[in-house]
Order: structure tokens, then sequence, then C-alpha cells
């Protein structure tokens, strides 16, 4: 498979030229508020708090005003950015008078706080950091992640840039090497071990690579196997990455740094279910409540490599390999038909109608049913080489 690989993947290089043609159409560059200055987000911070303490000077309670990000009402789609976020849609109102948000008010100024202390001293710190500097008043980590999410949306200011780090979940492999923001060297090639994402990728730099695509893979347990197979370099020279499930906003950005940098086709293996699907759409599209940062976050250029519900009936994937689609994967399904990028995606909407059809659902391990190598040696190599994404 070596000996000839440039004549045996010429559609995916043809694709990779066709995404370097478009991409100044497709895609903007990132985001302006990335170069918001340490002074401008003080500024911003001192500016909630002045409101704050103008309102008391008042005797009147203050209340903070936070973007819904739970609402569609408050996101627009557009085919080259994704989701993102409109202004003044509908917003969540935070009372410091009002008891089933009082608590939320003190959180909010807690995280402040922090966030002030770190950007003036220039210092970074995780949001796990945050959570256990005060465990009893935030009662969950989730708390502290909301909130950070909801500070960086209301001030309109990458989390990066608020020197608060997330820990990654997700993993990469491949030919790949950078350097990390403290100059530490990361090399990809390892065979046998992945690479953790790392958790400041706004800070990564110097990347090299010859990776002829990326290809991301939903589930941690496809990617170790594809990694035992030592998949990047049997078949070409590509990069791994895995956000292990719904990927975290780690795994997200390092896609669009990618994206970015070396501008190659980027592919998604996913479960051929509902949840498969909408995996792959946040990844290429975005999601609702991340969407006030679209612009570095989403790759719209990413396609469907597999698993595909016409796969399925292709390969004659054995029936008790199959899985009954359950009324909440029915329901899931009915919901993603009805998002708003699905109307300039008419292929992704027939396999998705055909899964509807089948009422079948079948996750990539499947293809062992046909033969236990069959998607490192036969399906993605022939996938690959025929051009057979969406």
């Amino acid at each position: 498979m070596e000996s000839n690989m440039s004549e045996q993947f010429v559609e995916i290089d043809n694709f990779g030229l066709e995404l370097l043609e478009n991409v100044d159409m497709t895609m903007e560059p990132q985001h302006s508020h990335e170069e918001v200055s340490s002074q401008e987000v003080l500024i911003l911070i001192e500016k909630v708090i002045l409101e704050i303490v103008t309102s008391l000077s008042k005797d009147e309670a203050p209340v903070l005003v936070l973007p819904n990000r739970s609402s569609w009402a408050n996101v627009s789609f557009d085919n080259a950015v994704g989701l993102q976020m409109t202004s003044g849609s509908s917003v969540t109102t935070v009372r410091s008078n009002c008891s089933s948000s009082v608590t939320k008010f003190g959180h909010i100024l807690k995280v402040l706080s922090t966030i002030y202390k770190l950007v003036q001293s220039n210092v970074y710190a995780t949001k796990r950091d945050i959570y256990y500097n005060d465990t009893q008043l935030f009662g969950s980590q989730r708390t502290v992640d909301s909130i950070v999410d909801d500070i960086s949306c209301m001030l309109k200011v990458p989390r990066r840039r608020l020197h608060v780090l997330a820990t990654s979940k997700g993993f990469i492999s491949g030919d790949l090497c950078y350097l990390e923001e403290d100059s530490t060297k990361v090399d990809c090639h390892s065979n046998s071990t992945a690479t953790p994402v790392s958790s400041n990728v706004g800070g990564i730099r110097n990347i090299v690579s010859s990776a002829k695509f990326v290809l991301i893979v939903e589930k941690d347990a496809t990617f170790q196997k594809l990694l035992d197979y030592d998949f990047c370099t049997k078949l070409c020279p590509c990069i791994m990455i895995t956000g292990k499930g719904v990927p975290d906003v780690n795994s997200r950005l390092m896609v669009r740094k990618l994206w970015d940098t070396l501008h190659i086709p980027i592919f998604a293996l996913v479960d051929a279910d509902p949840y498969g699907i909408e995996i792959m759409c946040i990844y290429k599209y975005g999601s609702v409540a991340m969407s006030f940062e679209a612009h570095s976050l989403t790759v719209p250029s990413v396609m469907w490599l597999g698993l595909l519900p016409s796969d399925l009936q292709r390969l004659r994937v054995p029936e008790d390999a199959l899985i009954p689609l359950t009324q909440r994967d029915q329901n899931k399904l009915t919901s993603l038909l009805k998002r708003p990028y699905l109307a300039c995606q008419p292929a992704w909407q027939k396999e998705m109608e055909m899964m509807q059809r089948s009422k079948v659902k079948a996750e990539i391990q499947s293809l062992a049913s046909i033969a236990p190598d069959f998607l490192s040696r036969v399906y993605l190599p022939n996938k690959l080489r025929y051009g057979g994404w969406i």
C-alpha cells in the first residue's frame, strides 16, 4: 500500500486542493476577541464591578445580565462559521435580591475576582484549581465550569484570555510536532501511546506536519484500536484526534488549530446513530452553549467519512450487529433534522432519513462482525482511496 500511496490517495489530494482554493471564501480568520489585551480584560471586569457599586450607592439591588447560552433564539446559522450567538435576543437575569439567583450572583463575583487576580499577575489556573480553592462555596466542579463560560460570554472574551484553562480529556496522535507556550516540544508520532490534547491550545506554535488529513474519531476505544494498528503510518501520514465522545473545548480548539495551520481535509468517524452525528455536528458547526466562541471552535470543512447508515446496507453488516433505535434516539434524530445547518447538507439529510426509515443504528465496532480488522484494513483505506465521504 505504501509503494504507490500518492496514486492511491489522489482523491484526498484533489479534495485538499479544492479546500485550499476555497479557504478564503469558506472560513473567516479567528475572532478578533482572541486579540483582547490583558489590560482590556481588566477594564471589562472593572466595568462590571463599577455597575454593581453604582447600584449599591443608589440603594438598588445589583443585577447581572447574561446572554442565554441554552436558547436557540440566541443563535443564528452561517454556513461559513456555524452556529453563532446573536446579540440581545434572550438573556438571563441574575439578581442579588432574589433567593433563586443570589447564590449564582455570589459565585460569579467570586470567580470574577479570581480571574482579575490571574490576569493582573499574568498567571494561569485551571477550572479545577478555581473549584478546589473553595469547594464548599461552589459545591461542584460543574458550577465553576458553567460560571467561567457565563463570564466569558458576558465579557465577550475567549476563556484563554481570562487566564482560565480546562483539563483536556482528548488525545491526539500521528504526524505532528509542535511547541507548547512554555517551549516544551511535543512529538505525537508515537505508535503505542497517544498525546493528551494541550490544555492551552491557544499557546501552541511551530506546528510541523506532513499529514495528508486529520481523522476525528468519536470513541476512545476505536481511537486506541487504530493506534494499536499503527494506522497513522501504515495508511499514509495523518493525524488522529479523539474528544472521547462529546468533545471538550480543548479538543475542538485543537481541530480548529490544525485546520487554521495546515488546511488539510478533516474527516469524522462516528457511530451511525443520532448521538454520533450530533458529536460530528459539534466539531463542524458548534453548539448552542458555546456559540459565542464559534469563530475559534467550528470547522465547517469537516466531512462525514463514516459510519454512514448507507454503509450498513452496502456492506451487509449482519443484523445481529445492528441496534434498534430507541424512542430517545428517534426524538434526537427528529431534532437533528430540524437543525438550521441540515438545509445545506442534503447528503447528510438523506443518510439520516435512511436511518429514520430503517429504525436501526450501529456502532463503529459493528464492522468487526464482518472481520476483526475490517475497519483498519478495508473500510477506512477504501473510503479514503475512493472519496467515500460526504
